[in-house]
């Protein structure tokens, strides 16, 4: 499928429309509804920026612009936020404040066939406040929820137009060239590799020789990977990747950190939450799961840090970057912000074309100069999907990144963008989210 829609100049700068060959279909004024879904990141609030400012111009076509609370739970308890009470310069201040500011969750929706009460409880909610536009800010779960539901309206025959808004701090979604959240956290992880090397090194003659840093990542090492753009030079931090796409196998990994040790002082490994054995197990799984169905994982660092104390004797520290890394707004990619704004923008437009059970991409021009455009992919070929880390990216060895690998992801952490500061710290828009009277007289339990 040919990507369009919006195409940004060398160097930065907001993308600027320009014309489709697709057909319109004009719907009268409908409201619209947005959800937030999964784990935050320093830049999802900018999409919602990017849709909310994009409805809020076509007001002939768009009411307001309604918010689920807690991302699609509020959609099935009827708990929606009227964005419309929020002034024009506290939407603008979503573009620099991290985190979900109309709350997230994750709830994961059956399928149709196997339970559609969920699938008509939406529908009655829509209808009730004359939604015509849904947009679905999250992963490749929340797409999957996103296309089911535009199933279910079309089955219906409820006039309502369907567009994913894309976001995860893995990179693990389908069909985009990258995902609004990712640069952030990896410039977050690349710097922080980079501080926390220079401080090891200057104890390690007597202290510490040892240092791992845990990431999120739990089947995608996108994240263990950016770590390797603070190595500038051989011998540079970090020395050891371990990706959950590479078995772990602990004497190759004990051997490498010994030499390194002996080579330079000292030791910076960076892991995936997601590593796992020979056997495909997962080295920190404690036995439970999330509401996606996903093992819960209890944390890999200290389980290497201690093997390799008791195998080796070094002193070490670990550290887990957790919710740090993805709510590092302070510290965010200024091309991932802009892309994120650009995709909430872009998903609107999406919407008044027509264009339903749709995700706005990001498709990647050139290397150098960094260029890239919008497209468009359809929501059946990326719900439930996900991107791995090529093995082309990975060293020979495993435990590190080739070139191929840092040609891809260098771009995505270029440009700072910090936010206001006020007293020494950053300032952050705290929104009203009124709530929308409720219409409908059956409530609804959340399962």
């Amino acid at each position: 499928m040919r990507r369009e829609a919006h195409q940004q100049a060398d160097g930065g700068g907001q993308p600027q429309r320009i014309q489709t060959a697709h057909a319109t279909r004009v719907m009268a004024m409908k409201n619209a509804f947005y959800a937030q879904s999964g784990g935050g990141t320093a830049v999802i609030n900018a999409s919602a920026c990017g849709v909310i400012q994009a409805a809020r111009a076509h007001p002939d076509r768009i009411g307001k612009v309604y918010a689920g609370r807690d991302g699609i739970i509020g959609a099935l308890t009827e708990d929606l936020i009227d964005t419309s009470q929020e002034s024009d310069e506290a939407i603008a201040a979503l573009r620099h404040t991290p985190a979900e500011a109309f709350g997230s969750c994750r709830y994961r929706l059956k399928d149709l066939d196997e339970d559609r009460a969920e699938y008509e409880r939406l529908l009655a909610v829509f209808r009730a406040h004359d939604i015509g536009y849904f947009f679905y800010n999250g992963g490749n779960d929340s797409q999957d929820t996103a296309w089911k539901i535009s199933r279910l309206a079309e089955r219906a025959g409820y006039p309502l137009i369907v567009v994913g808004v894309p976001k995860t701090v893995d990179n693990d979604l389908l069909g985009t060239d990258t995902c609004p959240g990712f640069g952030s956290v990896a410039k977050y992880v690349a710097v922080s590799v980079l501080e926390a090397a220079l401080d090891v090194a200057s104890m390690a003659r007597t202290s510490t020789r040892l240092f791992i840093l845990e990431v999120m990542g739990r089947h995608a090492g996108w994240i263990t990977a950016s770590a390797g753009l603070a190595a500038r030079r051989e011998g540079d931090a970090p020395h050891v990747l371990l990706f959950p796409e590479v078995p772990f196998d602990p004497e190759p990994f004990l051997a490498l950190v010994q030499q390194t040790v002996e080579r330079v002082g000292y030791c910076i490994v960076v892991a995936s939450e997601g590593l796992r054995d020979r056997q495909g197990r997962f080295v920190s799984e404690v036995g439970t799961h999330d509401a996606f169905g996903h093992a819960q994982l209890g944390g890999v660092a200290p389980i290497l840090a201690n093997l390799t104390t008791e195998r080796l004797g070094y002193k070490h520290h670990w550290a887990v970057a957790d919710y740090l890394q993805r709510s590092a707004r302070h510290v965010a990619s200024r091309t991932d912000v802009e892309q994120a704004h650009a995709l909430g923008r872009a998903a609107v437009e999406l919407a008044l074309e027509g264009r339903n059970a749709v995700l706005p991409v990001i498709v990647r021009l050139s290397d150098e100069p960094y260029r890239w455009t919008i497209g468009v992919e359809s929501l059946s070929a990326v719900a439930n999907k996900e991107r791995a880390l090529p093995r082309d990216f990975i060293r020979a060895d495993g435990f590190g990144i080739t070139p191929a690998a840092r040609r891809y992801l260098a771009p995505l952490i270029e440009g700072e963008d910090y936010p206001p500061y006020e007293h020494g710290l950053p300032c952050y828009v705290q929104l009203r989210n009124a709530p929308v009277p409720q219409v409908l007289r059956e409530k609804f339990a959340v399962r």
